[in-house]
């Protein structure tokens, strides 16, 4: 869901991470924040002129539900395919903190690749790439999808890859993503 701005005060400290360093730091109780963007499960906000990324964990800092992971659990036997349309879909669930359109329409998700591990047993293989090679989010977008992968039952072991070969341009931006943007 994407989130019209709206002013808040923070209610404890809150851990969140710079944009677009990638830096750790704490949002302190009382602190005025704008929330920019709400999707995927974090808050983009703005304190003081900087823009920082919350977790969804730490939603009531913000005055909202925090939200925990889903367990993807299948209502039948886990299959590839099955495992395939998970992850697709949950990838469809990490943003860019700065660009309100997840990482599969931004075309950084170069391949996602289902491998058999043991009995119902999978691995994941990531394959995707940043708007810029000097991103400092990089680490943590690849670490968001990492972990919501590896919530689909049946997945033992998840490799997300950052790579720079092709590199990306916006000719990748799925059509209806550029036209959000306003790019068509």
């Amino acid at each position: 869901m994407s989130y019209t701005r709206q002013d808040v005060i923070v209610s404890r400290d809150c851990p969140a991470v710079s944009v677009p360093y990638g830096s750790p730091v704490t949002i302190e109780k009382g602190c005025e924040a704008t929330i920019t963007q709400q999707l995927g499960g974090s808050y983009t906000v703005m304190v003081e002129g900087n823009l920082y990324r919350v977790e969804g964990v730490d939603g009531d800092a913000l005055g909202f539900e925090p939200t925990e992971e889903v367990n993807h659990a299948p209502e039948g036997p886990v299959t590839a395919q099955y495992v395939e349309d998970c992850a697709w879909s949950l990838l469809a669930t990490c943003y860019d903190p700065e660009i309100p359109i997840d990482i599969v329409n931004l075309g950084l998700v170069y391949s996602c690749k289902v491998l058999p591990a043991a009995d119902d047993r999978f691995r994941i293989e990531v394959q995707m790439t940043l708007t810029a090679p000097g991103c400092g989010m990089g680490t943590l977008i690849a670490d968001e999808a990492r972990g919501k992968l590896q919530s689909i039952h049946g997945v033992d072991e998840v490799k997300v890859d950052l790579v720079w070969d092709p590199p990306w341009s916006r000719e990748m931006i799925s059509e209806p993503a550029r036209l959000q943007l306003g790019l068509l």
